[in-house]
């Protein structure tokens, strides 16, 4: 059985603010580069067949794909679709704002000049689509705008439980490519 790995960056200073973060470029805390360090240590010891890490350009992520791909010593590339969406005007209010909570259930919202849902998923399901032709294990490493989308892409989801739907700092996610 063929498998896709999803992990989420490490803490930033921002998701301790308890903000968006969205498309803006912001740099893991102290404890965000332990949670790094944890989870290649876990994928050591799981043993995980990973043959490649794929990560976002945001230095949140490309920085907790470097660590563990340090401690792991599996190659690692940068994927641009991996980029968290572009949140618009709501980039760097809080995340549990009640505006905030009811446009992402709006997936051909733009949030006044960001990306839509819909434009993000299409980039996500356009990526796994491609990642399914090729016979490699991939990790990626990103944002859990697209945790999001990859759950929805695997599993069936109503809109609430897609707009609800989020994992911690260095969760990891398995699907099933079969």
């Amino acid at each position: 059985m063929r498998e896709l790995y999803f992990a989420r960056h490490g803490q930033t200073i921002w998701n301790v603010a308890n903000k968006i973060c969205g498309s803006t470029d912001i740099a893991l805390t102290e404890l965000g580069y332990q949670q790094a360090r944890q989870l290649g240590e876990k994928i050591l010891a799981e043993h995980l067949p990973i043959d490649e890490i794929l990560y976002s350009p945001l230095i949140r992520a490309s920085e907790t794909a470097r660590i563990v791909s340090e401690v792991t010593g599996l190659p690692r590339r940068e994927e641009v679709r991996l980029k968290e969406q572009n949140f618009g005007r709501f980039e760097g209010t809080p995340r549990d704002g009640a505006e905030f909570a009811l446009a992402k259930t709006r997936f051909a919202d733009h949030y006044g000049g960001g990306e839509s849902m819909l434009q993000m998923a299409q980039r996500i399901y356009g990526l796994v689509d491609d990642l399914k032709k090729e016979d490699r294990t991939y990790l990626l490493v990103a944002h859990n705008g697209i945790a999001r989308v990859l759950k929805s892409y695997f599993t069936d989801m109503t809109n609430e439980e897609y707009a609800a739907f989020g994992i911690r700092n260095c969760e990891i996610l398995r699907f099933s490519l079969d």
